[in-house]
């Protein structure tokens, strides 16, 4: 059973495509979250991380398209498994590795932030939409793959980042290579279940949003 999604805001008066101003829009958020980190504008400004997570995963979501149960069903799937290997992560050291989160991402339950489930529901739908958008109809095995393998690319950049600003530590400052492989190991299932459920979904908000990451954790590693 599907439903018909909400429609989003019309904004050609202005000259633009809704989605377009969505993108402009992210592109702001992060612009002031690169400069505002650097500066920085305020010691506590880093502690609005967790508003530009639901910001930016509210805007992609708005432009998924047509909802079906599955797609809702694939997001608390992604959340639930990104925070529950967390959780374990943090608690026993076996899936990545010895770590402890800061105090950057918000509220934690047993050492873990709610949030963190935000963010790997968000960076498995964008990781998703920007593989289908490149591999086409090739198949979802593929598609997942590529997927799976861009998150953890991603997390190259993010861990030494994570560490310099306070989201989390690793014991002996050493990010270790069971990181990396515990993240492929989640994202994999994660990001091929939705190539299977999702093989023609595009949103262009979500493909910028991935590139806005790599921007951002670019300039802070950098700079």
């Amino acid at each position: 059973m599907t439903s018909k999604s909400l429609e989003a805001p019309n904004w050609k008066f202005l000259g633009l495509q809704s989605a377009d101003l969505s993108i402009a829009v992210l592109s702001v958020l992060y612009l002031v979250g690169i400069v505002g980190i650097l500066l920085p504008i305020h010691p506590d400004f880093i502690l609005l991380t967790p508003l530009n997570l639901l910001v930016s995963v509210g805007l992609v979501l708005w432009y998924h398209g047509e909802w079906q149960r599955k797609t809702v069903l694939y997001l608390l799937i992604a959340y639930l498994a990104g925070f529950g290997a967390e959780l374990f992560g943090v608690q026993t050291g076996l899936l990545f590795g010895d770590y402890a989160y800061g105090r950057v991402l918000g509220p934690k339950i047993w050492g873990t932030p709610l949030m963190i489930g935000v963010n790997w529901l968000m960076l498995g739908y964008c990781a998703g939409i920007l593989s289908n958008t490149l591999l086409g109809q090739r198949s979802f095995w593929l598609r997942g793959t590529l997927a799976a393998l861009m998150m953890v690319g991603l997390d190259v950049m993010i861990e030494p980042v994570a560490m310099a600003y306070g989201f989390w530590s690793w014991e002996g400052d050493v990010v270790p290579l069971q990181n990396y492989l515990g993240w492929l190991a989640v994202a994999w299932p994660l990001e091929v279940l939705f190539a299977y459920w999702h093989p023609a979904r595009r949103n262009k908000v979500a493909v910028a949003l991935f590139c806005l990451q790599i921007i951002f954790f670019a300039a802070l590693l950098i700079f």
